[in-house]
């Protein structure tokens, strides 16, 4: 049986290294090491050994240091995946080394510092790390625990309560401890906290697994300090500026620092924060929830690649799996993607239950080609002709879910011409390792074809200039989506049968948005399919694509709020043509018109066994 399993292995040589842990022999080795285990299954951690030299000493006295420093570096390395300089540093100025390396190494996200010893030991205050944080930076206390159960996160809201909640669900999805979100409130200012922690909140509704109590209390500290006594690990944000001791982080850590009976992290984010920036700290504070799920829901298509493997799985479970083509005029590239999807998921692997053309009336010889290689075809105006038949992709995509059989419906673009098996069992794989997957999307690098060839990383131009913006600005959940308009993913029947289609270029959208407001953020994943090569468009088509996908998200937020934005007038499109050295304008209705969920229609109901509906 498949094992639910984190994708968040990336290869490190693609994904260079996040987290930066200096390690000095005279500094709490073995608590910097665990975190580090910790870690480094979620991000790519870089270990570099520190030897300080007090000046006046010959550096060659580090050579007995340097060779322990090594050894210990060189034995965890072999024990996890971690990454490590191969040389220490040994010198008069330690800071000045850890900041070249930083120098060196401008992916590291986050510094891990150990304290009070590593602190000493690099002359580094408080007030420096919270004036000028090289990265974001942890400072740890520890002894930490060989597996922590539990973790606290207290909290009032704003960057460094998020950077201390990121971290917490980094070592609870690593060591399966607990985390409980503490939220502090002054007497008299709870309706101002509240606001302040209007962002988190919203965080922390997507995720059931974080514990959350609220503590109204004008002793923070002392409230802090004593719940600690239930917790292994306790993590929390700094002071946000300097104090006024030079080694001060803030009364509170300071506490905990000195006084805490468990192990104490304490978060700074290199973010600048402003006096009264406090109400902008809820915009940002989705990073967090998006961070998790990138992590823990991007995935590579070679995870898949053991065919035998899914097949068992999926005979295990009893799933049945579709694919869907929609094609217009594909005759080209049909062919061949019938064939390798036959010859690889079908024949050598009973991948795929099915394959089905969704042809939207081709003039060429698609139907003819995928009707000799075996495959029903169906032209989507044809498919239930009592709601009519309307043009589009996303027609074409609804009416297939009628035709279809599988539990499991994959849709794949027909105009691809690199197409590779990977494009259908890359999508296949996340729904058979992960039950709770309800949506899965491809990603791929997309070169833009020119006069002068393949140019790679110039695809994408309506992704990057109109779904992207517009999905971070209405829909930031949804902002680690890569390519929300790939033609590559699937979905659950039970899951695409409930969801609202739209007709045209904003199906796409229109789904994503549809999964995540039905099921959340948690059961979408994405696949990264390596490169992608098929028939780019002109200027003005992308404009006309860029028209509907804008319409579309306005409908949504239509539905949402339940106002009208949007008249008829509005769903015509003028775009500029020129010809014989004159410009004119060019009228055309771009509508993007909606499909009721599929489980509402009488006839699929009927056709898969399900009760009629009641009428009203």
């Amino acid at each position: 049986m498949m094992n639910d399993v984190s994708p968040g292995l990336l290869p490190y040589q693609r994904y260079p290294a996040k987290v930066l842990i200096p390690l000095m022999l005279d500094s709490d080795t073995e608590s910097l090491l665990r975190l580090a285990r910790w870690l480094s299954q979620w991000e790519p951690v870089l270990m570099v050994g520190i030897v300080p030299i007090p000046e006046g000493q010959n550096l060659s006295a580090g050579a007995t240091a340097a060779h322990q420093l090594r050894r210990l570096i060189q034995e965890n390395v072999d024990r996890v995946n971690l990454r490590a300089k191969a040389r220490i540093r040994v010198s008069y100025s330690p800071w000045e080394e850890v900041k070249a390396v930083l120098r060196d190494e401008p992916t590291i996200e986050l510094l891990v510092l150990n304290w009070p010893q590593q602190l000493k030991v690099l002359r580094l205050s408080a007030a420096e790390i919270l004036s000028h944080p090289p990265r974001d930076v942890i400072v740890v206390r520890g002894p930490f625990p060989e597996k922590p159960a539990s973790i606290l996160v207290p909290m009032r809201g704003g960057p460094h309560a998020e950077r201390a909640l990121r971290l917490a669900l980094e070592l609870s999805r690593s060591t399966g401890a607990r985390v409980t979100a503490l939220h502090l409130l002054e007497p008299d200012q709870e309706q101002q906290d509240e606001d302040t922690f209007a962002g988190m909140a919203q965080v922390l509704a997507e995720l059931p697994e974080v514990r959350q109590q609220t503590i109204t209390t004008e002793n923070q500290s002392a409230v802090i300090l004593e719940n600690s006594r239930d917790f292994d690990v306790v993590i929390l944000g700094t002071a946000a500026h300097p104090t006024k001791s030079t080694f001060s982080f803030g009364l509170t850590m300071d506490v905990m620092l000195e006084q805490a009976p468990s192990a104490v992290i304490g978060a700074k984010t290199r973010r600048v924060v402003f006096p009264a920036e406090g109400s902008r700290f809820g915009a940002r504070a989705i990073s967090v929830l998006v961070d998790q799920w990138f992590a823990e829901n991007s995935f590579q298509a070679d995870e898949f690649a053991d065919l035998a493997r899914l097949v068992a799985v999926k005979e295990e479970r009893g799933i049945t799996i579709s694919l869907a083509l929609p094609a217009l005029n594909e005759e080209k590239t049909i062919g061949p993607i019938i064939q390798a999807s036959q010859q690889a998921l079908m024949e050598t692997a009973p991948l795929l239950d099915e394959i089905v053309l969704i042809d939207s009336n081709s003039s060429d010889r698609t139907r003819e080609i995928a009707a000799d290689l075996g495959i029903p075809v169906y032209i989507h105006q044809e498919i239930l002709p009592e709601h009519g038949a309307r043009q589009g992709k996303g027609e074409a995509l609804w009416k297939s879910l009628y035709v279809t059989k599988g539990d499991i419906i994959i849709w794949v673009d027909t105009d691809v011409s690199n197409f590779h098996p990977h494009f259908v069992y890359g999508l296949i794989g996340p729904f058979l390792q992960r039950p709770n997957l309800m949506f899965v999307k491809g990603f791929y690098h997309r070169p833009l074809r020119t006069g002068a060839g393949l140019e790679p990383g110039r695809g994408g131009r309506v992704t990057e200039l109109t779904a992207r913006p517009l999905i971070n600005l209405f829909y930031p959940g949804l902002s680690g989506i890569i390519q929300p308009l790939a033609g590559e993913y699937g979905g659950r029947r039970e899951a695409l049968e409930q969801a609202v289609f739209t007709s045209g270029y904003g199906v796409e959208t229109s789904l994503l948005i549809e999964i995540y407001e039905k099921f959340k953020l948690a059961a979408i994943a994405q696949v990264d399919l390596l490169e992608r090569i098929h028939r780019n468009q002109s200027l003005t088509e992308l404009s006309k694509m860029s028209f509907a996908i804008i319409q579309t998200v306005i409908g949504k937020l239509e539905s949402r709020s339940g106002q009208a934005m949007l008249q008829d007038v509005n769903r015509t499109m003028k775009t500029v043509q020129h010809e014989a050295g004159q410009y004119y304008l060019d009228v055309e209705e771009i509508a993007e018109l909606e499909r009721p969920p599929m489980i509402q229609i009488p006839a699929y109901r009927r056709k898969r066994g399900l009760p009629e509906l009641a009428e009203e």
